[in-house]
């Protein structure tokens, strides 16, 4: 008897816990935004050599505060000027048997007016840049942009609920789970390295800053509805 009394209570739980099941539905939504880049940030290097180290790093300073003079001049804000690398390294030279040293440091500097990066560049190279490590475009309205393909993701899972739903004659009902997959922003170009010319013309442009397309991904489950 008390078996049968186990069996039978168990039995409506199961039963209970099945009704409490709610169909439901679970798609990936995606939404892009393409917009053209009107900002960009810029790499820079300046390097120098020599066989005294005090000589090579005073040398170095110079050239570096020549650059960030000259970024003055042209009223680039200090917020957008940063020293991301400093390195003064030993090198043996088996050649000549002698040690040489290297002094380098890095500067990215943001430019929120692309029209002006022929002219900031042209000067930077006569102020004593002498690499370029790497550009990388991006949008003063990028929260903006942003937001909108995550809408556009919403729409685009909705969108194939409805599509998934229809075929089995059923209906979407409320969204009971959101999760979203990130933001992604790839760049209109890759990464380029180069070396400066001293002869580099300011009246050529050599920026082409293209298309970025910024896509969010975002899983929402949806009731199903008969």
């Amino acid at each position: 008897m008390r078996t049968i009394l186990i069996l039978a209570i168990t039995a409506m739980t199961t039963l209970a816990h099945a009704q409490q099941i709610e169909p439901t539905v679970g798609v990936t939504g995606e939404g892009k935004v393409i917009v053209v880049p009107d900002e960009v940030t810029i790499s820079l290097g300046v390097q120098t050599q020599g066989k005294d180290a005090a000589a090579v790093k005073s040398e170095n300073d110079k050239a570096v505060d020549k650059v960030l003079d000259f970024l003055l001049k042209k009223n680039i804000p200090q917020n957008q000027v940063q020293t991301e690398y400093v390195s003064l390294n030993k090198n043996y030279d088996y050649n000549t048997k002698v040690y040489n040293y290297n002094a380098s440091q890095t500067i990215s500097v943001k430019l929120k007016d692309l029209s002006k990066y022929d002219e900031i560049m042209s000067g930077l190279v006569a102020s004593g840049i002498n690499s370029i490590n790497g550009v990388n475009f991006g949008s003063s309205k990028m929260d903006t942009y942003e937001a909108e393909a995550r809408k556009k993701a919403v729409t685009n899972a909705k969108m194939k609920a409805q599509e998934y739903a229809g075929v089995l004659g059923q209906k979407i009902g409320k969204a009971v789970q959101i999760a979203e997959q990130g933001t992604n922003t790839p760049q209109p170009q890759p990464m380029y390295k180069m070396a400066m010319s001293e002869s580099m013309d300011s009246s050529q442009r050599t920026l082409a800053p293209g298309e970025m397309t910024i896509s969010s991904k975002i899983q929402i489950t949806f009731q199903l509805i008969d």
